[in-house]
């Protein structure tokens, strides 16, 4: 197309979107069917993912629990993959185990590669199908003493919005994706968790959060969903303002400071 018609064209492509997110906003999005469907969550022994398959469960679905205890080969061809499985060590910097950054790693962003490329191609060849990838609102904004799980749930939010991308240039508009990105959740793998403005948030309210943009093709989920707000005032703030807002969060918890276990 024309340079100069697709400039003349964005800015009613640019109003077009934002009324049409504002209609979303007052009219609740028809959820999707997935009675029936083969649905992978890893890391479904705990938290989170143990949740999410309950919900999965009470909509019908065909459950495969992956977790690193049991693993089940021969399922056929999953529809709705949900990688999950995530690992946290709270420490400072030169306080964290170079062990337990490569487990970061490997967890929290490299299985999501190897699994969903496993998984990909019977979802390319029906040109049907849902990918999860249960980040963090640490892949949006970062936090002292979690560097590595930082790091890596930027990469998570990365890897979520690049396949959506490739997705649609590739004409694969039947396989949608989603990303979830609570704040603090109780999951026990964060010890004694507090802020002042942000809730701690329940495994059970982020499992019904995550369905319920799974079943409306919601891109971007965020528990609790005003956070996404405050990520958005945090690109104009200046940094001496959002200095101060960190001040007023207080997050703390459990994390090795200096070898020492300390509230931060």
């Amino acid at each position: 197309m024309n340079i100069v018609l697709d400039l003349l064209l964005l800015p009613l492509i640019i109003i077009y979107s934002y009324l049409e997110s504002l209609l979303k906003f007052f009219i609740p999005r028809k959820k999707k069917s997935v009675a029936g469907e083969i649905v992978l969550v890893t890391g479904a022994g705990h938290g989170i993912g143990r949740l999410t398959a309950y919900e999965f469960a009470k909509q019908k679905s065909k459950l495969i629990l992956w977790d690193i205890n049991k693993v089940q080969k021969e399922v056929g061809d999953v529809s709705i993959l949900v990688n999950n499985a995530g690992a946290i060590f709270p420490a400072d910097l030169l306080s964290t185990k170079d062990e337990e950054i490569t487990k970061t790693f490997e967890v929290n962003i490299l299985g999501h590669f190897w699994i969903t490329k496993a998984l990909l191609p019977s979802m390319m060849k029906r040109n049907y199908g849902h990918i999860v990838t249960v980040a963090s609102v640490c892949g949006h904004g970062v936090i002292p003493y979690l560097i590595p799980y930082c790091s890596s749930k930027f990469a998570a939010v990365g890897f979520h919005r690049a396949l959506t991308t490739e997705l649609e240039a590739l004409g694969k508009t039947g396989i949608k994706t989603s990303c979830l990105c609570p704040v603090f959740v109780n999951t026990g793998f964060t010890k004694n968790p507090s802020t002042r403005l942000w809730p701690v948030l329940e495994t059970d309210e982020v499992a019904r959060s995550l369905i319920d943009g799974i079943l409306t093709n919601k891109k971007m989920i965020f528990v609790p969903s005003y956070i996404n707000i405050t990520l958005i005032l945090e690109k104009f703030l200046p940094e001496r303002a959002l200095a101060a807002i960190s001040r007023v969060q207080n997050i703390q918890f459990e994390a090795v400071v200096g070898h020492k276990t300390k509230m931060k």
